[in-house]
């Protein structure tokens, strides 16, 4: 049964002046906020070692941050600005990103309605290179408020290249600014590996090599998983209740090795750490594949209301071995998949118990996935945070939120 929530219920002021419009110069100076056993402190990031618990595992996000958006230009003159969201032909990532020549792309279109029919050329702004290449533009399809989109471009280049060349990082709406040289790099995190995002992983936007140095000191494990992170994290939910909002639905993959480390940590009860909501959504998917498992043979992708229309009798031991068992059975090592999990309160977790994360907006999906991790006790940490100069939002401070 879809949950009844009235989204006026998760609101709260923000302040234009708390949101972080630029990154710290240091990315492990900012502020992290601690919950546990229903209390509050605050600390600095750089001393996040000092936090985790020994034996646990951390869990990243190792996506990447492509530079999506581009700036097109008709004959008339009008300005066309197309952003990427996915591949659709070929529909693999690296397939796509490797392409030569041509490549199409499921995006939106900025003053598509300037836009009808023909193609549009990349506004190269004069400079030589840019237009040797001469990246064209030619709407395919249209699909409710998206469009199916060929890219046409000469010479050797990737499209992986071209879009370094052409793109520009897309850094998020509330910023109300252009992307900058600096957002190049902050606006992705040291470890980002598999390229594919069009939002940042934004709780791992803190972490240094010292950090990394400090937690392996300590005998706590590191895996990653990679979730590319979608435009519809920004969505905003405008149905009053949250059974009327479509959660996005973005392509993940986890290694069979981790999901063995996941297991060995149900097994012992010992604490899995979740860096972000993205990881967070990754890892809860698991337990849904594995039913699928159990009650189906294979794992498909997990459907948005899947775990509020499921019978949950299953322990997260037998669903992760079932999935671990599916995957030997056929020689999988990687398992990739597709999930549109919303994560809000009745929900029950299964493999996260602790929780690093940013301070996310008002009425969002990001903020019903915080309140079902703490409860009614976010409203405390949303106020400690306003009243004690924490900075919110991607390039904010962060928090690390112990599941009671």
């Amino acid at each position: 049964m879809k949950p009844q929530i009235k989204i006026i219920d998760y609101n709260y002021n923000l302040p234009e002046e708390k949101i972080a419009k630029y990154p710290l110069e240091n990315r492990d100076d900012s502020k992290i906020l601690i919950f546990k056993d229903n209390s509050i402190g605050e600390s600095k990031f750089s001393n996040l070692a000092e936090l985790l618990p020994d034996n646990s595992l951390l869990v990243f996000n190792i996506t990447k941050v492509v530079p999506a958006r581009m700036i097109f230009k008709k004959e008339s003159g009008a300005i066309i600005e197309i952003f990427c969201l996915e591949p659709y032909n070929p529909s693999e990532y690296n397939r796509s990103f490797d392409s030569k020549n041509s490549c199409s792309w499921i995006v939106v279109i900025g003053n598509a309605k300037r836009w009808k029919s023909g193609y549009v050329l990349f506004d190269s702004q004069a400079n030589k290179d840019l237009e040797s290449l001469y990246l064209t533009a030619q709407i395919e399809e249209r699909i409710d408020d998206k469009f199916i989109v060929r890219f046409n471009w000469r010479g050797e280049n990737s499209f992986s290249e071209v879009m370094d060349l052409c793109g520009k990082v897309p850094i998020p709406p509330y910023l109300k600014r252009d992307s900058q040289a600096l957002d190049t790099e902050r606006y992705q995190t040291m470890y980002a590996t598999h390229r594919g995002s069009v939002a940042a992983p934004t709780a791992g936007l803190h972490f240094t090599q010292n950090v990394i140095d400090e937690i392996d000191k300590k005998s706590i494990k590191r895996e990653n998983v990679s979730l590319h992170v979608g435009a519809g994290t920004f969505i905003p939910v405008k149905s009053e209740t949250i059974q009327d909002h479509k959660m996005h639905s973005e392509p993940f993959s986890i290694t069979i090795n981790v999901l063995t480390e996941i297991l060995e940590k149900q097994r012992s009860g010992l604490p899995v750490i979740s860096v972000g909501t993205t990881t967070t959504r990754t890892l809860e998917s698991l337990y849904y594949l594995g039913i699928q498992c159990l009650e189906e043979g294979f794992p498909s992708n997990v459907s948005q209301w899947e775990p509020y229309n499921r019978s949950l009798y299953y322990s997260t031991e037998e669903s992760i071995n079932a999935l671990i068992n599916w995957m030997k059975s056929e020689s999988i090592d990687t398992l990739e998949r597709r999930t549109e999990i919303i994560i809000v309160p009745g929900y029950k977790f299964r493999i996260v118990d602790i929780l690093i994360t940013n301070f996310h907006q008002p009425q969002s999906t990001l903020l019903l996935l915080i309140s079902s991790f703490i409860g009614d006790s976010w409203r405390d940490l949303y106020n400690y945070a306003l009243s004690n100069e924490f900075r919110f939002l991607s390039y904010g401070d962060s928090s690390i939120l112990f599941r009671s």
